[in-house]
């Protein structure tokens, strides 16, 4: 489960821009996680609920932002978005020669704090 390491290096990342900005707890942290990115979104949340407890976070809920898969397919010059978890050939011609432009990301997109 590297959801656990994932949230210790989401929170680590979150607290110490918190305490250089000199606030005092977080109150929300909003992540942007790729289809594609391995990342299970319900682990993460539990290995978040686990280890805010008596940090600067303890009382912050984590928004998780699902970011589909969406490329380009060479061969037939269209763009595409799927649901799937994994994109290995466009959907509308079957071509296995694809671009991927999104659906991998792993970001701490912003963070409230008090």
């Amino acid at each position: 489960m590297h959801e656990v390491s994932i949230a210790q290096g989401m929170l680590d990342i979150v607290i110490e821009n918190c305490r250089k900005q000199g606030c005092s707890g977080i109150e929300s942290i909003k992540v942007k996680i790729g289809k594609a990115s391995g990342v299970v979104p319900d682990a993460l949340l539990f290995a978040f609920e686990a280890m805010k407890a008596g940090t600067l976070a303890e009382k912050a809920t984590l928004i998780i932002d699902q970011v589909p898969i969406s490329g380009f397919c060479n061969n037939c010059n269209s763009g595409f978005t799927v649901d799937d978890a994994y994109a290995i050939s466009c959907p509308h011609c079957n071509s296995f020669s694809i671009r991927v432009d999104t659906g991998r990301e792993l970001n701490v997109d912003e963070m409230e704090v008090f």
